[in-house]
């Protein structure tokens, strides 16, 4: 019986690093994925690299095709990219990956947004009334999304905060398939923590991958 066909069905727009990571990841955990780009040649010849278990569709396609959508861009961009695909993105899960920041002047960044507003909640009342925001994914950096994906002998955790549980087990499912533990902390309310500079970010407080355990140790 082949399994990969009860998967979810998941589609990444944006190849930029972050997407990249992830398709990679998810690939590797015997995942199918759809790949998605304004540049959908770029599309194309990455999907032919990665072989049968990566499809290319434009993004329209992509997205009604598709499950969960992950908008692996900006966060400058994603206001744009929700009210462009309003009707297709209904009913559907979309994952926010995007941290709002940009590069202060000075070699490091700064947020973009109020220090005390996250992406998550900021774009929660763009996304259509019928669909769901789940935040993952963007608590790690390109880097350690690679590189620490499938870790041994035990799996570095991803959070995910969400609203509705009613997502929380395609999500985990994704997380589990990219090589990582999943752990919810809560709901959209909670992004901020997951964010750059939040507590549990990589590039934040946390300062690194941690271990499920390490996370339980963090959050009691």
């Amino acid at each position: 019986m082949n399994t990969t066909n009860k998967k979810t069905k998941v589609a990444v727009i944006g190849l930029g690093n972050i997407g990249k990571a992830i398709v990679a990841n998810l690939v590797k955990g015997n995942h199918p994925v759809i790949l998605s780009s304004r540049e959908i040649e770029k599309a194309k010849g990455l999907s032919d690299e990665i072989g049968t278990l990566a499809t290319a569709e434009e993004i329209g396609q992509a997205i009604q095709d598709a499950d969960i959508i992950i908008p692996a861009i900006y966060f400058d961009k994603i206001k744009e990219f929700l009210g462009q695909y309003a009707s297709e993105l209904k009913g559907k899960i979309i994952v926010d990956v995007s941290n709002p920041i940009a590069a202060d002047g000075n070699g490091g960044f700064k947020k973009i947004i109020d220090k005390d507003v996250s992406a998550g909640e900021s774009l929660l009342s763009l996304i259509p009334k019928d669909a769901s925001l789940v935040k993952a994914f963007g608590t790690l950096g390109a880097g350690s999304l690679s590189g620490e994906a499938f870790a041994e002998p035990e799996r570095k955790v991803l959070f995910y905060a969400s609203d509705s549980t009613n997502s929380n087990k395609q999500i985990e499912e994704l997380i589990t398939d990219s090589g990582f533990k999943p752990f919810h902390i809560g709901g959209i309310n909670q992004s901020i923590r997951i964010e750059v500079f939040g507590d549990l970010h990589e590039f934040g407080a946390l300062g690194k991958t941690v271990t499920l355990e390490e996370a339980k140790n963090v959050l009691n």
